[in-house]
Parts: structure tokens; C-alpha cells; sequence
């Protein structure tokens, strides 16, 4: 068991919660028992799996699969837990997992139908609870744009609570580029907006393959963005809410268009 947190490869891998270090390597942290039951599904992407005694008996099945596969399962005491994962509350589970992001040719190749755009979102929670509502949508593909948070920030992977591994996803691409693809796939560009017209007269046009554009957490979609897209689109406030969180409101959106989409199932 490992049971130094000032070892050098407890460093090591520690040092994945940096930007750069993620960048070097190519390796990304994947926090908690949600990670380690899609790994197990996928035990290709791991490298090494970092756990307490106590997370090992109770993931026993997960950890047979991977192990069975080659993965390197490490026991760590709960103080080395602490300096891997970073967080109040460790769930005594980390795996160093290789990055998963694609290109944006690659993701749109596949014809895509319901499609999230990130513009300046800098918030990694928000980030990631709008991964995991896309996900539980049926989305087929994230876009971070660039000035837009790391995909790979630990606390947005956690925040997806495992939804990482299922929605392909694209990074620091340019905003042109990006809608332009898009169009040239053949999605509408739907960006929110305040000033824009309300959700409730959309629902026909809901169900055409569409790419949702959510702005930055204070100021919304940037100008330019909203330039480039084809509608903008206002969700309606009936209490006295000033506005709805970038992830609700996302949430909102993407559930329109499934619901639409998925009408005819």
C-alpha cells in the first residue's frame, strides 16, 4: 500500500490536476466510483486505478474486470486518497484515464441530430452538469469552443458523474469553424439568448437535427456567436426569477429538442 502523499509518483500523478501536466501526458484524472464502473466497461482507456482497502471491497467486481484486462490496481492509505483527488469528501477511487476528445470532422461524420456548443462557458460545475444533462438528452456531441474551461478540469469530470465517457466531445475550437461545420452538416444553430423569441413557438423546428450554443455564465453568448447563428432563443420566465443557472437552463433546451426528436419513437 501506498502511504506517502509526498512520494514522488504520488506527485506524479497528482500533478494531472494541472492543465499542463494533463496537456504533457495526454492523461486525464477520473474521480470516484461512477468512473470506475464505465472503466470497467471500457478498460482500454485506463492506466492505473488508485483506491482505498475500503473502495477495493466494495468495488470488487469492477476491479476484477479491470484487473482481468491488465489494468494496474494500487492501494493507497486515505491521506495519499486525499492528495489525489483533491476534493472535501474523497470516494476513495481515482483512475489516471487517457484522453477522449476527438475531432470536429470525426464527430460530425457520424450525423449528428442534437448537438451542445460551450462559448466562454468558464465554470467547470456548470460545464459539466450541461455534459451529463446532454448526455441523459441523447445528444450526440459537445463542442468546447475556444476560452471555453479544459474538459479535463477535474471538477467538471466529476460533475459529469461518469457521462464523460459516453458523449463524444471536441476542444478549443474556433467559433467560425465551428458553425460553419455545423451547417455543413446539416444542424440549425440554435443560440440563447435573453432578447430572443421564446422557446414555446419552436416546437416544429425542434425536431431537425439542431446544435444548442450557451454562453458564458455572466454575459450570455458573445456577440459574434450570436451573429453566426440562426435563431436566437429566449426560455420564458413566469415567476420572479431574474434568470435561470447556465446549466438549467441548458438542460431545459436540450430536453425540448429530444422530446421532439424522440416524438416518433
Amino acid at each position: 500500500m501506498l502511504d506517502n502523499p509526498g512520494s514522488d509518483r504520488i506527485k506524479g500523478v497528482s500533478r494531472l490536476n494541472q492543465k499542463d501536466a494533463r496537456t504533457e501526458s495526454g492523461l486525464f484524472l477520473l474521480d470516484g466510483p461512477q468512473g470506475l464502473k464505465e472503466l470497467s466497461r471500457r478498460p482500454g482507456l485506463a492506466h492505473e486505478i488508485f483506491l482505498t482497502e475500503l473502495a477495493a471491497e466494495r468495488y470488487f467486481d469492477e476491479l476484477s474486470t479491470l484487473e482481468s484486462a491488465g489494468v494496474e490496481i494500487t492501494l493507497v492509505s486515505e491521506r495519499v486518497m486525499a492528495k489525489l483527488s483533491q476534493t472535501t469528501t474523497p470516494q476513495g477511487v481515482v483512475a489516471v484515464v487517457s484522453q477522449i476528445d476527438t475531432s470536429l470532422s470525426e464527430a460530425l461524420a457520424t450525423s449528428p441530430k442534437l448537438v451542445v456548443v460551450l462559448d466562454q462557458a468558464r465554470d467547470p460545475g456548470n460545464a459539466g452538469t450541461i455534459l451529463r444533462a446532454a448526455d441523459a438528452a441523447g445528444a450526440d456531441l459537445v463542442i468546447f469552443l475556444q476560452d471555453s474551461v479544459d474538459p479535463y478540469n477535474p471538477k467538471l469530470v466529476r460533475s459529469t458523474a461518469g457521462s464523460i465517457l459516453h458523449v463524444p466531445f471536441v476542444r478549443d475550437v474556433a467559433p467560425g469553424e465551428a458553425i460553419s461545420a455545423l451547417r455543413a452538416a446539416g444542424l440549425q444553430v440554435y443560440a440563447t439568448s435573453a432578447s430572443g423569441e421564446s422557446i414555446t413557438t419552436l416546437r416544429s423546428s425542434l425536431t431537425s437535427p439542431t446544435a444548442w450554443v450557451f454562453g458564458n455564465e455572466a454575459h450570455g453568448v458573445s456577440d459574434q456567436v450570436q451573429e453566426m447563428a440562426d435563431r436566437l432563443v429566449a426560455l420564458p420566465i413566469y415567476g420572479q426569477a431574474e434568470s435561470l443557472n447556465l446549466a438549467t437552463a441548458a438542460s431545459v433546451c436540450l430536453y425540448a429538442s429530444a422530446f421532439e426528436q424522440h416524438s416518433q419513437d
